[in-house]
């Protein structure tokens, strides 16, 4: 069974159809390539999935339970979360605590009862800023941990969002174009993270214009066309599919 499922997802925006009758299998463990020119709906369908837009008619079902409509808090409660082409991040505080602040879903005790630094609190905590370390530690960004992240390098800036993102432990994640004004050396990095995150067992959704990284890292590919999947398939399928060369990359880019 597939880990998140939609059926004939649609989306219109007034008379606009931004995504028309998607099937999408996503399956456990995999990284999917979620790709289509600008305008495509690539956005819209994370948007759909995540829970900040509802759909126009269709289904989403997550692990085989149906999760049509409900919130972006409860669904990221249930194991998904996204990431932004925008980096989402609290520029003045350190990078240890934009990690920490995005574990607050996962905090338990009432609010009184840390006021009061009880011992079920202190415990809590400790425990939150442990897993806070681990990754930090596993994306190498452990010994920028106290820097202001208003201070960071562009692409450690686009880690530290997808560190906010594992904080609230998703078993899918979705990534939404997390290369974006990285140079070569730092798109290198981020592919050894998002293949580190999928070895975890989080499954992976990228969105991403850069094909060449996509190839690269993807397991399976799906192709977005004027809100329609026109292809979907392994890396080398997607690379030769006419449809795809003429509606994506214009019959004319290299995506070896």
């Amino acid at each position: 069974m597939a880990l998140l499922k939609t059926k004939k997802l649609t989306k219109y925006f007034g008379g606009l159809c931004a995504v028309n009758q998607v099937d999408l299998d996503v399956l456990n463990s995999e990284i999917l390539g979620l790709v289509g020119p600008n305008g495509a709906g690539k956005s819209t369908l994370f948007n759909i999935i995540a829970g900040f837009y509802a759909p126009t008619s269709g289904t989403v079902a997550f692990k085989g339970e149906d999760i049509t409509g409900l919130r972006a808090d409860q669904i990221a409660r249930k194991g998904i979360c996204r990431t932004f082409q925008t980096s989402t991040l609290f520029m003045e505080s350190t990078v240890f605590d934009n990690v920490l602040a995005g574990f607050h879903i996962d905090y338990k005790q009432a609010g009184w009862k840390s006021f009061l630094h009880t011992s079920a609190t202190r415990k809590e905590e400790q425990g939150i800023r442990q897993k806070t370390t681990e990754i930090l530690e596993m994306m190498d960004l452990v010994a920028l941990k106290d820097e202001l992240a208003m201070n960071l390098a562009h692409g450690h800036q686009r880690i530290l969002g997808v560190c906010m993102a594992l904080a609230v432990q998703p078993q899918l994640l979705f990534l939404d174009e997390p290369l974006t004004g990285m140079n070569p050396s730092e798109k290198l990095t981020m592919i050894d993270k998002i293949r580190q995150i999928r070895g975890k067992g989080i499954t992976v959704i990228l969105v991403e214009h850069d094909m060449k990284s996509v190839m690269r890292v993807c397991d399976r590919i799906v192709v977005l066309n004027y809100g329609v999947k026109i292809a979907d398939g392994q890396p080398n399928d997607i690379k030769e599919n006419k449809e795809v060369i003429e509606a994506y990359l214009g019959g004319t880019e290299d995506i070896d």
